[in-house]
């Protein structure tokens, strides 16, 4: 998971996978939103007698792990000539220019730097972000701004293209 893979085939398509990388949420980040889901399964406990007692420990603790595992899912890769972040495709001949911005910049380039128009995929847990230009004249999105764990390694493969 996370490595790039050359040799590798993408199941549905049959293109070989060059980069390949999930944005999961590190095992750091799990503990405070299950503790937080136990304190408020408490607090509702405290209120009620019986079956609604246990109840809400029963719904509100795999639900909160169920998000967690639901925001670990977005995946990066690059699959024969398309980028891929999330569900989206960006065919690697409309990639312009790469930037690098690391977590200390982050702020700046996802607030008043930002775009409206932008595609962005940030996750807190993971620090640089990777700006990609588009060049595409139809695609009224200037560049899409994505959080990856590999950013030199990515912005190297897409500037080779």
């Amino acid at each position: 998971m996370g490595e790039n893979a050359s040799t590798a085939k993408a199941p549905a398509t049959g293109a070989a996978v060059r980069h390949s990388e999930r944005l999961y949420v590190s095992w750091w980040g799990w503990p405070l939103p299950l503790i937080a889901a136990g304190l408020i399964a408490a607090e509702i406990h405290m209120g009620y007698p019986g079956v609604r007692a246990w109840l809400p420990y029963v719904v509100l603790v795999p639900l909160m792990a169920a998000w967690l595992v639901l925001m670990s899912r977005t995946k990066v890769s690059v699959v024969g000539d398309e980028l891929r972040v999330g569900k989206a495709h960006l065919p690697l001949g409309f990639v312009g220019e790469v930037e690098l911005i690391d977590k200390e910049h982050k702020r700046k380039a996802l607030g008043p730097e930002l775009d409206p128009l932008a595609f962005v995929v940030h996750r807190g847990w993971v620090g640089p972000l990777l700006r990609v230009h588009l060049t595409d004249p139809g695609d009224p999105t200037p560049y899409w701004i994505f959080s990856t764990r590999k950013p030199e390694a990515l912005a190297e493969l897409l500037r080779k293209h």
